[in-house]
């Protein structure tokens, strides 16, 4: 039994791993870059383990440098999060070759579900409905004229190794097939060591749904539901939900039945997602599997009631599920939010920095999975993400006016967040009416770039917190008394703003 969990990631994603480990009686193992000395995940953690430098390419991605920290702390297991190296089929491998559990997928699973084409392939077979496209890779720019012509604009290139949205175009046009084959091919080679791509057909109004899936290494196979992951920006979520305000009940019970034959074909083991994508009129298409724990997990954990990384960790430890699927259910409904440190009034650029301040939201259906805190300085070294948002209610409408409420009280200074930009979002008509899709932003841009407007007293009240301010100072610098050892402060900042009225 796994009794030693070293947890291959950084920030709120280890942190939330280690609490289900510390639930469990297992040992948490953390590592850590310079970067990251001073990272609540290190500090949470009950064993701590230096592996390089601030890049991660010289650590968290490191391969050697995390199994010489496993066998240090005489890890029986890893978990690699998401991120970094959990869809990496090499670190799979190496880690069974070392006699350490991988808490994920075997290197073939992996590999298989990888490679974009091969993936198109499998579920081909299983039955399992795919976009039109190419079933092999394309490094040809003449063939892939040939080809695209054949299905039709629009079309969509895709790397073939590739994910995130790098390696992707869309054609709408055929003047500008050759420009965009060729920035796919670049961004992939670039991001991936391969420029290798495939072609399908562009899905007008397309919605993104994905398929939360459990598979143990007794053959048996499980779904848990559907969330709706249709509101992104450069083809990155900003905001998850379930149940999926398009879905109805026959069409989740189809999906259902076609990922969990997905994962079957894929020989999977463990936890992992099986995305589609859908048209306005309920058709939908394999997509892709993401061969780890999603960053929105949380909401469906919310409304299904399973811990998923314990039940990472139970099939790792080789038992079978102890679910079947008709004893899974939806129980009302539940909305995450990303909040990130990035500028949404210029462009979503990063913005790391030092946390001056931060008032987490609390309250009935809030629950917050975050890693920062009070004088922590968000590193430029890796993803911007600072916490995830996610609220419960009963309804969707309910969930809504929750999330509403706790973005309102969710307060960050230091550096530039996401988080007014999300409270348009929960504003914004069609996202409340549940009538969106993947160009949700695009379409209510200019609704979503609204400046928050200073309304009424703003600058009088700005005028009083900088003479309070100033009040306070003159009382440390004279402690003897004075005006602001004798004064009542607001009373005096009221006569100030009378006065100044007069």
């Amino acid at each position: 039994m796994i009794k030693r969990v070293l947890v291959a990631n950084r920030g709120e994603i280890a942190l939330r791993v280690m609490r289900t480990c510390r639930e469990m009686g297992i040992v948490s193992i953390a590592v850590y870059s310079d970067a990251d000395r001073n990272s609540m995940h290190v500090r949470f953690a009950d064993i701590a383990h230096y592996i390089g430098p601030s890049p991660s390419n010289e650590s968290y991605l490191v391969i050697d440098k995390i199994i010489e920290a496993a066998k240090k702390s005489r890890a029986d297991a890893i978990h690699p999060g998401y991120g970094f190296l959990s869809e990496n089929a090499e670190f799979s491998e190496r880690c069974r070759k070392e006699g350490i559990i991988f808490i994920g997928p075997s290197a073939h699973s992996i590999s298989m579900m990888g490679d974009k084409i091969t993936a198109r392939k499998t579920m081909m077979k299983a039955s399992v409905p795919v976009v039109p496209g190419t079933t092999e890779p394309i490094t040809d720019e003449n063939e892939a004229i040939k080809v695209i012509k054949k299905i039709g604009l629009p079309v969509m290139i895709k790397a073939s190794a590739g994910g995130g949205g790098k390696g992707m175009r869309l054609v709408d046009k055929e003047e500008n097939i050759l420009s965009a084959i060729r920035g796919a091919r670049s961004e992939a080679k670039s991001a991936f060591g391969n420029d290798a791509v495939y072609i399908e057909k562009y899905i007008s109004s397309p919605h993104h749904i994905e398929f939360q899936v459990l598979a143990d290494t007794h053959g048996n196979v499980i779904h848990l539901f559907e969330r709706e992951c249709s509101v992104q920006r450069r083809h990155q979520k900003v905001i998850e939900e379930t149940p999926s305000p398009l879905m109805t009940p026959e069409v989740r019970d189809e999906m259902g039945r076609h990922a969990v034959a997905a994962a079957k074909a894929a020989d999977y083991a463990g936890a992992g997602t099986i995305e589609f994508i859908m048209d306005d009129n309920l058709n939908y298409y394999f997509l892709e599997m993401n061969t780890r724990l999603q960053v929105e997990h949380p909401i469906t954990e919310r409304v299904v009631g399973i811990d998923l990384v314990r039940e990472q960790i139970n099939i790792a430890n080789g038992m079978e599920l102890t679910y079947k699927q008709d004893e899974l259910g939806q129980n009302g409904h539940a909305i995450e939010c990303r909040i990130y440190a990035e500028d949404p009034d210029n462009n979503f650029m990063p913005s790391p920095g030092v946390i001056q301040h931060i008032s987490e939201p609390l309250g009935f259906g809030v629950r917050h999975d975050g890693y920062v805190y009070e004088g922590y300085e968000i590193p430029i070294y890796y993803d911007p993400l600072i916490s995830k948002l996610i609220v419960w209610g009963k309804t969707r409408d309910e969930a809504i006016a929750r999330m509403k409420r706790a973005l309102s009280t969710y307060k960050i200074t230091g550096v530039k967040t996401s988080i007014r930009f999300l409270e348009r979002i929960m504003d914004t008509p069609d996202f409340v009416k549940g009538n969106y899709n993947t160009h949700f932003i695009e379409k209510n841009k200019k609704f979503l770039e609204q400046s928050d407007q200073c309304k009424g007293d703003c600058k009088a009240m700005a005028i009083i917190a900088a003479f309070v301010d100033y009040q306070y100072r003159l009382e440390k610098a004279q402690p003897s008394g004075g005006i602001a050892g004798t004064q009542n402060k607001w009373k005096t900042a009221g006569r100030r703003m009378n006065l100044q009225r007069l």
